[in-house]
């Protein structure tokens, strides 16, 4: 039995497995798809501490990787499906299985799994994904070249990715249902004086048209209540995130939104079982706090053996 599995090679599952193996705990990351997660979607970190002029995401992730084969502890291929609690030996502790039939046993769970994008729900949506309907502006702003586009959000995500897309795209029309942002004030600032990129304020996306591919979009004035159709190739949509932690729900507590909740040491409310990163519930979700989640769980994890 392992001291610990974490699930999950994103910037908060990488980095409990950089001080698992300072503390020379017998540790393994479990991850689906490769290390990175969601922030692999952006070319650039900006705002990652001691990078000035910031870093590629590819350069970041692949020095956390370094870190942590320094320290011993492997990244495995698997998706996990479930976690349970066993007694093995007298011991207390948790099975881990996969979707590949993979079981693995461990005294500790880290949850790093993450999160996702949000989708609009509108019409037209869910068919006109792959032809041109996008979630990420940096894997599809090359096809995009000389079209006009829709950027749809008010984070900072969307604001970065439409100034992303001003390399590509003739013209962006950015649609947030508020006049304010909740994006930084330097990406607003640089939005709004972006010659390519147009305001589209107070208003939401309502429909997505087309028939092989994104033909326009339907925008409704949420005070006035006029609707418009904006014609288009393509539509961005940046708005939220929602955990990829499913298979966790049954065993630990989560938000009605499905964010697992901790307390300050990022334990669950199942003793033994912690959550680091973007999966759980908390006011900010970045890079650097993911990292700062992940070391704060390790720690927890080993504090969890120790007093065991």
């Amino acid at each position: 039995m392992l001291d610990l599995i974490i699930i999950g090679a994103g910037p908060a599952g990488l980095t409990a497995g950089l001080y698992a193996g300072r503390y020379r705990m017998s540790a393994v990351i479990l991850e689906k798809l490769s290390p990175g997660g969601q922030i692999m979607l952006s070319p650039d970190i900006h705002n990652f501490p001691g990078f000035p002029g910031g870093v590629t995401t590819t350069e970041l992730i692949d020095r956390m990787k370094k870190q942590v084969d320094d320290v011993g502890v492997k990244i495995e291929d698997s998706q996990v499906t479930g976690i349970e609690s066993v007694v093995e030996e007298g011991r207390n502790g948790f099975i881990v299985r996969g979707a590949d039939n993979k079981v693995m046993a461990a005294k500790t769970v880290i949850i790093a799994t993450g999160a996702t994008w949000k989708h609009l729900g509108v019409p037209g949506e869910e068919k006109m994904i792959g032809r041109g309907v996008s979630y990420c502006g940096t894997c599809d702003g090359p096809l995009f070249r000389n079209k006009d586009i829709i950027v749809v959000g008010g984070g900072d995500r969307a604001l970065e990715d439409a100034l992303y897309l001003t390399a590509y795209a003739s013209s962006i029309r950015l649609v947030h249902r508020r006049q304010g942002f909740r994006a930084a004030k330097i990406l607003e600032e640089k939005v709004r004086s972006d010659p390519k990129i147009t305001l589209v304020l107070d208003s939401v996306v309502e429909e997505i048209n087309g028939t092989a591919k994104v033909e326009s979009v339907r925008i409704k004035n949420v005070k006035t209540g006029a609707d418009t159709t904006q014609p288009c190739q393509g539509v961005f949509i940046f708005v939220g995130i929602a955990p990829s932690a499913v298979f966790a729900r049954d065993m630990v507590k989560t938000d009605e939104t499905g964010f697992i909740v901790t307390d300050e040491a990022m334990q669950t409310t199942v003793p033994g079982i912690f959550a680091a990163g973007d999966c759980r519930r908390k006011s900010l979700y970045q890079v650097i706090n993911g990292c700062g989640d992940g070391a704060v769980a390790a720690h927890a994890a080993h504090s969890y053996l120790i007093n065991k």
